[in-house]
């Protein structure tokens, strides 16, 4: 790759052979990296690392790498390898944090509501798990209990965290970059461009709605949770005056 930067080409290498290597294996790979709810018995203490180097369809990685390409070579220029591969791995790690938070929230919620129902929270797990009460299975049909169960049973995959929080850095870099994008016909600064995407997922997670209908199966708040811990970094570093030299 022309013009891409050390850790930036590893990383998208490292994204294609586990998006290759799930593509032979199949729901087994998945199953394994992809993260769960951590009160999911299929959660695993490493999935918040490998959930980052999965992805759920072609356009789904083409998106996350391009945009890796486009804007992490050349935050890795100015800064460093280990510089930039701790923000990388930081914003994907505030992403993971700020999802399952969210996830909590529904799973809190829908539990307290079936516990006052008069059941206990082992009766509601052995159900959601496929054995046990099945009265319970009719209280599920609210979208508090709908958010309860997608929380509980719901996956995430991808880079696209950690990538929001590249792109929220080189906003903050780079702010009056022209950014052109094949939907938008005029170039718009990167400072313009990047809160105004960043206020869209939150829109999008809060009402739960799509741009392209339904519910996209989009996690919008592991955007959003990227992007703010990009933002927390960058802003951390710029008043502690960080420099790659310290990196180094």
């Amino acid at each position: 790759m022309r013009n891409v930067t050390e850790t930036v080409k590893q990383l998208i290498i490292i994204n294609i052979l586990f998006f290759v290597g799930t593509l032979a294996l199949g729901d087994p790979a998945y199953k394994m990296l992809s993260m769960y709810f951590p009160e999911n018995p299929n959660f695993q203490v490493w999935q918040p690392i490998s959930h980052m180097f999965m992805h759920g369809g072609f356009m789904h990685i083409f998106f996350n790498m391009f945009a890796l390409y486009s804007f992490g070579s050349a935050l890795e220029s100015i800064w460093g390898s280990k510089k930039f591969l701790f923000f990388y791995i930081s914003c994907g790690l505030g992403a993971a944090l700020l999802h399952t938070g969210i996830n909590y929230y529904y799973y809190q919620d829908g539990l307290n509501v079936l516990m006052e129902q008069g059941f206990s929270k082992t009766e509601i797990l052995a159900v959601l798990n496929g054995k046990g009460n099945d009265q319970i299975v009719p209280l599920l049909n609210s979208p508090s209990f709908q958010n309860f169960v997608s929380a509980y049973f719901g996956t995430v995959v991808g880079a696209s965290g950690a990538i929001y929080g590249v792109i929220v850095a080189f906003a903050f870099m780079f702010p009056n970059a022209e950014l052109a994008l094949m939907f938008i016909p005029v170039p718009i600064k990167a400072k313009y461009f990047v809160p105004g995407l960043v206020l869209v997922d939150l829109y999008l997670g809060v009402s739960g709605k799509s741009i392209f209908g339904g519910g996209g199966g989009v996690a919008h708040f592991a955007h959003v949770g990227g992007a703010l811990f990009g933002f927390l970094i960058m802003w951390y570093w710029k008043k502690n005056q960080f420099n790659k030299n310290r990196w180094n």
